[in-house]
C-alpha cells in the first residue's frame, strides 16, 4: 500500500497554484542541479555526477577537513570520503597536510577544481538572473531573503533547543 502524495491531504494542500513547501524545495533543487550539470557537461566536466555537487557546493577554496566538509554537505563521513576520493581521482581535489595538525589532512580544489568552481559560480549567477526574470527581480530577491530568514531562524531555534537538553 502506498500513501498518496502530500498534496492529496487537505491539511497539506497550499492551494491550486503552489506545491507544498517540501515538494517545491526538492523540485527546485533538482532543477538547479540539472541546470548546473548540463552546463558543466558543456564546459568539459562530463565526468561529474549529481552526488559530486554536494561536495563542490561546500568545499570552499581555503582547505577543509573531511569532518567539516561532511557536516557542511550534510552527508555521512563515509559518503563524503567516497565522493572526495572520486573527485580527487578525477583531478578536481587534492589532500594536503594540515599545518595546524600533522595527523590531519585538508582538502583543496586543484587548478581544475578551481576552474570548475569559477564556472559553477558563473552558472549560479546566470540561474539567479533567469529565475529572477521569471518571477520578477524584486519578487525573486524577496523570496531569496525570505528563504534565508527561515533558514537562519530554524537553525537558531534548533541550536537553542539542543542547548536546553
Amino acid at each position: 500500500m502506498s500513501l498518496p502524495p502530500s498534496r492529496d491531504f487537505p491539511s497539506q494542500n497550499p492551494g491550486p497554484n503552489r506545491l507544498p513547501v517540501g515538494q517545491l524545495l526538492v523540485r527546485l533543487l533538482a532543477e538547479f542541479r540539472r541546470e548546473l550539470l548540463d552546463a558543466a557537461d558543456g564546459r568539459g566536466y562530463s565526468d561529474l555526477r549529481p552526488a559530486h555537487l554536494q561536495i563542490t557546493g561546500n568545499i570552499g577554496i581555503k582547505g577543509i577537513r573531511l569532518t567539516r566538509l561532511a557536516a557542511r554537505a550534510q552527508l555521512s563521513l563515509a559518503a563524503t570520503s567516497e565522493l572526495v576520493n572520486e573527485l580527487q581521482a578525477l583531478g578536481y581535489l587534492e589532500r594536503r597536510p594540515d599545518p595546524s595538525d600533522a595527523r590531519a589532512k585538508l582538502i583543496f580544489p586543484t587548478p581544475r577544481g578551481m576552474q570548475l568552481l569559477r564556472d559553477a559560480s558563473s552558472k549560479v549567477r546566470e540561474l539567479e538572473e533567469a529565475w529572477g526574470a521569471y518571477a520578477g527581480e524584486q519578487r525573486f530577491e524577496a523570496a531569496m531573503q525570505t528563504l534565508q530568514d527561515i533558514l537562519s531562524a530554524t537553525r537558531q531555534a534548533r541550536q537553542e533547543s539542543e542547548g536546553e537538553r
